[in-house]
């Protein structure tokens, strides 16, 4: 893993999100201080909606999974795979994240992966 220093947990709001910006893509930082990992990172473009918001949500456990609820038109998204809970043809990229010495870590070599496959995909869907 290629582990990049985003920001310090003191940065981060309890039990909300904040959006970082990580090789140049949205990451939206979830920050669950009583969860045993701590953070969790996916990407913030809510496919749905169609607009980079997804840090904006409002988190919860629905059924033992942890989610985000999109502000535009509150579809759900798992924290740990991505996936809407509403649409299960609808997921969006999830990234490894740590928080090591107090700093929140993203593995960016992860996110270039997959950026690199999304993109891909859209490319041949459009073509």
């Amino acid at each position: 893993m290629q582990w990049t220093d985003v920001c310090s947990v003191s940065d981060l709001q309890e039990n909300s999100g904040v959006c970082a910006l990580v090789n140049g893509v949205q990451v939206a930082i979830f920050y669950l201080p009583t969860d045993e990992q701590g953070v969790y990172a996916i990407n913030n473009y809510d496919p749905i909606g169609k607009a980079n918001v997804l840090s904006r949500g409002i988190i919860g456990d629905i059924k033992g999974h942890k989610v985000v609820a999109s502000p535009l038109y509150k579809e759900h998204f798992d924290l740990q795979t991505g996936a809407c809970l509403e649409d299960d043809t609808v997921t969006v990229p999830v990234y490894a994240c740590q928080i090591e010495n107090g700093r929140v870590q993203v593995d960016t070599h992860l996110v270039a992966l997959i950026e690199n496959s999304t993109n891909a995909q859209q490319q041949g869907v459009s073509a």
